[in-house]
């Protein structure tokens, strides 16, 4: 049983948007298992993986950067939009088709959010259905 944390990064660093879930394959309920000191500590591991992922950005042309850092145990996986928002996910095992999957399906999902008259770049998505769609992906891939 795994437990991830999925970020959304804007351009200024600052958090779109957040969310917890544990793994739904093999029995899994999708209810994530982090402590609670191990939740802070989810929101420290991405912003300091921040650093490294600009280091990255630079030197590949792909917008999937895979694993860019780990943290006792805690793998950091990013995927960088042509807007330089960044998706980071958590995560205990690595499985690079899937995440890679799962990034994709949310980057859809982001650009549709994008394209609404009422959004704009850098505003915090608190749409209850964009919520609930990415952990439809997050069931279907993780």
């Amino acid at each position: 049983m795994s437990s991830f944390y999925f970020v959304i990064l804007g351009t200024k660093d600052n958090p779109l948007y957040e969310a917890e879930f544990g793994t739904f394959k093999q029995g899994g309920d999708g209810v994530s298992r982090f402590r609670e000191e191990q939740r802070h500590m989810n929101q420290f591991i991405a912003h300091a993986s921040l650093d490294i992922v600009e280091e990255i950005q630079w030197n590949n042309q792909s917008m999937y950067l895979k694993v860019v850092d780990k943290f006792y145990g805690v793998l950091v996986s990013c995927f960088l939009t042509a807007g330089n928002i960044k998706f980071l996910l958590l995560h205990e095992v690595k499985s690079e088709d899937a995440i890679r999957n799962f990034f994709t399906d949310v980057y859809d999902l982001y650009t549709k959010t994008l394209m609404n008259p009422f959004y704009s770049v850098n505003q915090t998505i608190t749409s209850p259905i964009f919520d609930q769609r990415v952990k439809q992906v997050a069931k279907k891939y993780l």
